[in-house]
């Protein structure tokens, strides 16, 4: 988030008090309610001086003449700076952390991440987990299915499992299919997926006619794709439902284009790498998504990116209105993301 220009004390506490009654209420806020919170010690007159100052400064905006001020992206930037600086509360994130790990897998815990983000926060929970090329080979299997099919299915060493069906131009026997799998896992479990397939091809480029059938077999698998596994992102997302409930005072085609937009998968990842760049471990808060997508103009997407072992990056988000509960999206998002860093490998 980018630092917002100075404001006096005074000038950023009632704005605070501002942005807290609107994201409350959804109505434009006047002088009388924030004079009523008894809070700030100053007469209606004051106050209202002070967020007619807030108005030039680009801070508030008033939708109609005699209604009351609505906070602008600026203000909501300043209002969620001072909220991303609290500190996770340990004793949530040891409560997430102890759920997260009775998953088993990367699918599992992306899933329950979605769902938790979904429900700390009241709103769309997306959890993603990227593997890269720096991924690393735990095991692999093969298994025939029939014919010349036969199933590879890869475990990694960040427990992602990726299947993949070859199609042989000639048939191998399940026996030999098990006797390559063992080589393979003896000989690399524990490399790094980008050196495999290289290091495999300069073996066999070297190997001696001695190996026979194995190594011939093995070359097949090879051409066909063998451990040629394209780089898979685990994505969930949780809770379109929290967003049909709520007012966005759009037309009905404009909402019908930003639920479309939620839809689609490499959209959401996109947005995803667009705004959860580095440094990674800073929760990020982008107020609106309009520069992005038009249709998106109504929401905004809080969010972190995490480097985890065995070459995995994991993103989790939170995407609500612009009028949405940041203090309690902020929360989720930032303990969510603390408890997976302590999660066994």
């Amino acid at each position: 988030m980018s630092d917002a220009p100075e404001l006096s004390a005074r000038a950023e506490q009632i704005l605070q008090s501002v942005v807290r009654a609107y994201i409350d209420t959804g109505e434009p806020v006047a002088s009388q309610d924030i004079s009523r919170l008894r809070r700030h010690h100053l007469s209606p007159a004051s106050i209202r001086n002070v967020m007619a100052e807030l108005a030039d400064q680009g801070y508030l905006h008033q939708p109609h003449t005699s209604a009351g001020r609505v906070p602008t992206s600026k203000a909501y930037a300043l209002y969620v700076r001072a909220l991303a600086a609290r500190r996770p509360a340990m004793s949530e994130v040891g409560r997430i952390r102890e759920e997260l790990s009775q998953s088993q897998t990367v699918e599992e815990r992306v899933e329950r991440s979605s769902q938790m983000l979904t429900g700390l926060s009241n709103g769309l929970g997306i959890a993603a987990a990227i593997p890269t090329s720096s991924q690393v080979l735990d095991q692999v299997e093969l298994l025939l299915v029939g014919g010349t099919r036969v199933l590879m299915v890869v475990v990694t060493r960040d427990k992602m499992v990726r299947d993949q069906l070859l199609t042989l131009d000639e048939p191998i026997p399940q026996e030999e299919l098990t006797a390559i799998r063992n080589y393979l896992n003896a000989n690399f479990s524990g490399w790094r997926l980008s050196g495999i397939r290289a290091e495999l091809r300069a073996r066999l480029d070297q190997a001696s006619a001695d190996y026979g059938a194995l190594l011939r077999k093995l070359i097949l698998l090879y051409d066909k794709g063998l451990l040629e596994t394209a780089p898979v992102a685990e994505f969930h997302m949780e809770g379109a439902s929290n967003l049909v409930s709520f007012d966005f005072q759009i037309t009905r085609d404009r909402l019908r284009e930003m639920f479309r937009a939620l839809e689609e998968k490499k959209r959401i990842l996109h947005l995803l790498d667009r705004f959860l760049e580095p440094p990674l471990g800073e929760v990020v808060v982008q107020i609106g998504m309009a520069g992005e997508d038009p249709s998106l103009s109504p929401l905004s997407l809080i969010g972190i990116s995490l480097t985890m072992p065995g070459g995995l990056t994991a993103k989790f988000a939170v995407i609500g209105p612009v009028r949405m509960d940041y203090e309690r999206a902020l929360a989720a998002v930032r303990n969510v993301g603390q408890a997976y860093l302590g999660l066994p490998s």
